[in-house]
């Protein structure tokens, strides 16, 4: 048969050309055909089925009757004593001889006859599904995923929060560190504000341990977590939980499906951010961007749809819910303090104390009191450390030797705020001054990132390396007034001869402002007037000096 050409058209051209007279032989020869398809043309205009090819053998054949005998004794066994497909292998191996199958072929095997014949036996019934019909802003599904993301260009495993209306399609995603009750909390609070509101029908669940603290024998009741009972009062959540494990996935299939859908239509490829805030402002835009998708065979968007069931959506409360988690850890003497199995750092006058910690799903602040005095991205493994190399200046100003192999500083490096141009200066000034003063000058530097830029003091420290000057004065003049020309606060002269970086080729000619100018010529240059008053004099004490050093007259009267 031609290529490109179906057998129904073939078998309709023959038909056709055997009514205008041609011989059985032409048709063969015309249409590149045998004889026996100009027969099978003529008896039907339409093409018989072909025949299915023969299914293929498998070594496990002659062992399915045994196999499934067994199976059907399990049938009237005890819950605890029957068949796995571990023990149908062994006996294969021992009564049988089955030296020619493996395990897994025996696994799965018996993965599906099991079920098929606790079917045939009717005591399974087989999987049927009706379909539902959700009404607007009524209900809505709850669920996790994993993503990978590059994080600081390190892979890493994150958590992926989705709230999808059933009505609409429409859903509100977050990823987090964790899936811990923080995040999922989180991700409710963030959903709600996204919706404009809270269905005020049933949510459906998992049997997440964020909110269900057991689970009571088969039915639906479960013993939920207190935090989880008063998140749900507050925004008036009716909590609807899917049966465990694989069972209860089809219950909520349609966040099942978002997850997936999501993940592959926005994290593929892998996405590379410098922090999750920065990865959740990208979700937030791809969430407003899928508005104008349609789901299946639906004829309107799920932005339209949407548009129906939000003003029928229960309104917020006026009071937001606390979604972190409070702790109050005792700093340790590495001012240090230990929540949830990982560590970090606070500033240094803390240790010995007590502290206030706010876990977040993506974050982590601690408090003296009212005040933050610390702030870290929440780390994802287990056993880590994350410390700041401000928290520890001020020891390391009495400890100046501890720096060069600090905890603190290689994780400084690491993030990039301690640039080369800080290392640079700081071999300078050790070269210049010796270890423990220059160790103790740059350790003042960092100290002005306290106040100032960190870009405006990395100019600082290079504009001051080229110029020899090794002081944290040196360094701070140069920062600050890189500061006042950002906010435009410099005189004409600095705003247009801007100091030159570390590593310009640039050389200072002839009428080009000084790398570090004297504060007698910035005076000069601000035009303050000149001062009239007199020089001070030391006469008087010249003369008190002289008088001390003549003897008293002799025989003068007394």
């Amino acid at each position: 048969m031609p290529a490109g050409r179906s057998r129904v058209d073939l078998y309709s051209a023959i038909r056709r050309d055997v009514r205008a007279g041609m011989s059985n032989r032409a048709l063969q020869r015309k249409h590149g055909v045998g004889y026996r398809t100009v027969v099978a043309a003529l008896e039907s205009a339409w093409p018989k089925e072909r025949k299915p090819p023969p299914k293929r053998g498998s070594r496990l054949d002659q062992y399915r009757d045994a196999i499934d005998d067994w199976l059907r004794a399990d049938l009237d066994a005890p819950r605890k004593q029957r068949h796995t497909a571990k023990r149908i292998f062994d006996r294969l191996l021992d009564e049988r001889h089955a030296t020619d199958v493996s395990y897994w072929m025996v696994r799965e095997y018996v993965a599906t006859r099991r079920r098929e014949i606790r079917i045939e036996a009717g005591r399974e019934p087989t999987n049927t599904f009706i379909p539902q019909e959700h009404l607007p802003g009524r209900e809505a599904e709850v669920d996790f995923g994993e993503v990978a993301i590059r994080l600081r260009g390190e892979l890493v495993t994150c958590t992926l929060f989705s709230l999808r209306l059933s009505y609409s399609g429409k859903a509100a995603h977050r990823i987090s560190a964790s899936a811990g009750q923080e995040a999922f909390f989180e991700g409710h609070a963030h959903a709600f504000r996204v919706l404009g509101g809270v269905p005020t029908g049933k949510i459906r669940y998992d049997n997440l341990k964020a909110a269900v603290a057991s689970v009571i024998g088969f039915s639906r009741q479960r013993v939920e977590a207190d935090r989880w009972t008063a998140f749900r009062s507050h925004y008036g959540i009716e909590a609807f939980y899917c049966q465990p494990g694989i069972q209860g996935a089809h219950e909520k299939g349609g966040v099942e499906g978002q997850i997936g859908w999501f993940r592959r239509n926005h994290l593929v490829p892998i996405p590379e951010v410098d922090s999750l805030a920065e990865l959740n402002t990208l979700v937030d835009a791809w969430d407003e961007a899928d508005d104008t998708r349609r789901i299946g065979s639906r004829a309107r968007t799920v932005g339209e749809h949407f548009a129906t069931e939000q003003p029928l959506l229960a309104p917020l409360p006026n009071e937001p819910f606390e979604t972190g988690r409070w702790f109050n850890p005792r700093v340790d003497r590495y001012a240090q303090v230990s929540v949830r199995m990982n560590k970090y750092s606070v500033p240094a006058r803390m240790a010995g104390r007590q502290a206030r910690v706010l876990l977040n799903a993506s974050d982590l602040v601690v408090f003296d009191g009212k005040t933050e005095i610390a702030r870290h991205e929440r780390l994802m493994t287990k056993g880590a450390t994350r410390v700041d190399l401000d928290h520890y200046l001020e020891v390391l100003l009495r400890k100046p030797g501890a720096l060069p192999g600090a905890t603190a500083l290689e994780q400084a490096r690491a993030s990039g705020s301690f640039t080369p141009v800080h290392d640079a200066w700081w071999a300078a000034a050790c070269k210049a001054n010796g270890d423990a003063d220059g160790t103790r000058a740059l350790i003042e530097v960092l100290m002005l990132h306290r106040h100032l830029p960190h870009e405006h003091v990395v100019a600082g420290l290079a504009t001051a390396l080229r110029a020899g000057a090794l002081t944290a004065d040196a360094v701070a003049l140069e920062a600050r007034k890189r500061n006042e020309t950002a906010d435009g606060e410099a005189d004409d002269t600095t705003a247009h001869h801007p100091t030159p970086l570390m590593g310009s080729d640039t050389a200072h000619g002839e009428g080009e402002t000084p790398a570090v100018r004297s504060l007698t010529e910035r005076r000069l240059r601000a035009h303050i007037p000149a001062d009239t008053r007199p020089l001070p004099s030391v006469d008087k004490y010249d003369q008190l000096l002289a008088s001390r050093r003549d003897p008293p007259n002799e025989g003068a009267a007394p």
